[in-house]
């Protein structure tokens, strides 16, 4: 008689500032296999202080993957759906890995590094996904390493990180454009920095090797101690992109969905030429989706999760993405898919809440939008 198999409890992985998230007090939860700070204070308190003053986030766990190379950009063309060629020295990307059929693998942010260099972050989730698939369909024709051990990227949100990240750096910040990025010191540190984010507010996202994780954060922290600025998990972290309607894989993006239907059409450049997926996504456009991403507001109370039913007139629509009581508005908010039909703005629908119907409407997207920081003139008001 064999002897009963050892379960197999797999360990979870932790980012190289774990110590400094036990000690801040932070609740860890488990996240696409990582430990991860949800919370320190509070997520309404840390999402009000990333919309207010500024927040940081430990965003370590998102991989990255780097193609070298004569056929670096070739590949990444093929196995995306934006259009590399346009990008500027010094110029990052918001892309989309697709498969054959234009269903999204993974959205990503290119950072073309050098002419045959390239530097991809994925979602942590998708890591070993999105590395096997390049690896796979480079042919030899380029390099591909899962270099994610390399980096730790930390998140300095709101409308103060420029001028708490500004003590800690020559580099200037005010010429780095919104999905820009330039090499440089941070207090001391060589770091990358890129004037992108998660959360609908200015920012920077900070890469630098993991052996100066711990001394990078503490040097953000004290220097943004007198504006207020405090560290944020994972859960102001998914409220703030809610509200600026920013997808998350695994809820609105997954193999099956492709960017037409969710609002993603903006990436799309059939101009560049052949990609992966693109005859699907032709056909696509050409004979119009069947489903849309929409925008849902509460009219009644009550919180739409994942997953809920949305109807109209007791026949279902489709389901909840994502939703939330938005800190910033007061009101309930979510995402979710229904037929194409159905998704004008202004429509009434119910979600179906415990078996329970609970009234809403189609809004438009997104929910919140920052406001322009407003500019003196020289010698006047």
């Amino acid at each position: 008689m064999n002897a009963p198999a050892t379960l197999q409890v797999q360990k979870l992985k932790r980012t190289p500032l774990y110590l400094v998230h036990r000690r801040l007090g932070a609740k860890l939860v488990e996240f696409a296999g990582w430990e991860m700070p949800v919370q320190y204070r509070g997520v309404i308190e840390e999402h009000l202080a990333v919309r207010g003053r500024a927040g940081l986030f430990d965003v370590s766990h998102m991989g990255e993957v780097e193609v070298r190379g004569r056929g670096a950009l070739d590949l990444c063309q093929m196995l995306t759906a934006n259009d590399l060629s346009r990008l500027q020295h010094g110029q990052a990307q918001y892309n989309l890995l697709l498969n054959e059929q234009g269903g999204i693998i993974d959205d990503v942010v290119i950072y073309p590094l050098e002419a045959d260099h390239i530097l991809i972050c994925v979602n942590a989730s998708n890591t070993d996904k999105d590395f096997d698939w390049i690896k796979k369909r480079s042919g030899g024709s380029a390099e591909v390493e899962n270099t994610s051990s390399h980096y730790i990227q930390l998140a300095l949100q709101g409308p103060l990180a420029e001028k708490i990240l500004q003590r800690l750096t020559r580099l200037r910040l005010e010429v780095i454009k919104p999905f820009h990025f330039l090499f440089g010191e941070v207090g001391g540190i060589h770091s990358l920095v890129a004037r992108t984010g998660y959360t609908g507010e200015d920012g920077f996202e900070i890469f630098c090797d993991p052996t100066q994780g711990q001394k990078l954060w503490g040097a953000l922290m004290d220097a943004g101690s007198e504006h207020g600025l405090q560290p944020a998990g994972l859960g102001a972290r998914d409220t703030l992109r809610l509200e600026s309607a920013f997808p998350l894989y695994g809820h609105e993006l997954d193999d099956s969905t492709t960017p037409l239907e969710s609002r993603l059409e903006w990436v799309v450049k059939f101009s560049k030429g052949n990609f992966l997926g693109r005859e699907d996504l032709l056909r696509q456009k050409q004979q119009g989706v069947q489903r849309k991403l929409v925008g849902l507001e509460m009219s009644e109370p009550g919180i739409a999760r994942s997953h809920y039913p949305i109807l109209k007139q007791g026949e279902r629509l489709g389901d909840v993405t994502s939703g939330t009581k938005s800190p910033t508005l007061g009101r309930a908010i979510a995402l979710g898919y229904v037929r194409a039909e159905h998704a004008a703005v202004g429509n009434s629908v119910e979600v179906e809440i415990r078996d329970r119907r609970v009234g809403a409407r189609i809004v438009p997207l997104p929910f919140y939008r920052r406001q322009p920081v407003e500019v003196k003139a020289k010698g006047g008001e």
